[in-house]
C-alpha cells in the first residue's frame, strides 16, 4: 500500500533560505554597485551621457548622492536580510522598489547599466516575494 505524503503550509520549504539568501547578496552587490555609480556621479566621470530634453533631467551630482545613499541602505538591508527576520525582507522588498524607480528616473545618464540593476533589484523582490513560510 502506497503512503501519501502531505505538504502542510506551516512546514518550513528548503528552497525558502537559498531565496532569502540569494535576495540578499543580490541585494548587497547590487547596492555595492550603486555605492560606486553614485561616486562616479559625485566625481563627474565621463561614463555619463547628457541627454537633452529629457523629462526628469536632473543634476549628476544630485543623482550622485541619491545612488551613493540607497546604495549604503541597501547594503545594510541587504545584510539583515541573513538574519531571516520578516522586517528585513519587508524594507528590503521596499528599497529595491525605490532603487528601481530611482534607475528608471537615472536611464538617460547611464542607460545599460540602469536596466541591469533594474533588473538585479526585480530578482530580488522577487526572491523576497515568493518566500511563503516566515523564519522568525
Amino acid at each position: 500500500m502506497a503512503q501519501t505524503v502531505r505538504h502542510h503550509p506551516t512546514q518550513s520549504h528548503p528552497a525558502a533560505g537559498g531565496l532569502v539568501a540569494f535576495a540578499a547578496v543580490m541585494l548587497v552587490v547590487a547596492g555595492i554597485l550603486g555605492i560606486l555609480r553614485g561616486i562616479m556621479a559625485i566625481a563627474e566621470d565621463d561614463v555619463f551621457v547628457s541627454t537633452p530634453d529629457y523629462v526628469f533631467e536632473f543634476d549628476l551630482t544630485g543623482w550622485g548622492w541619491v545612488h551613493l545613499i540607497a546604495g549604503a541602505v541597501a547594503v545594510l538591508v541587504g545584510m539583515s536580510l541573513f538574519k531571516a527576520k520578516l522586517w528585513a525582507r519587508v524594507v528590503a522588498v521596499a528599497i529595491a522598489g525605490l532603487l528601481i524607480i530611482a534607475n528608471f528616473l537615472s536611464l538617460p545618464y547611464y542607460p545599460l547599466w540602469s536596466v541591469i540593476v533594474i533588473t538585479m533589484y526585480g530578482f530580488v523582490i522577487w526572491a523576497l516575494c515568493v518566500v511563503r513560510q516566515d523564519t522568525d
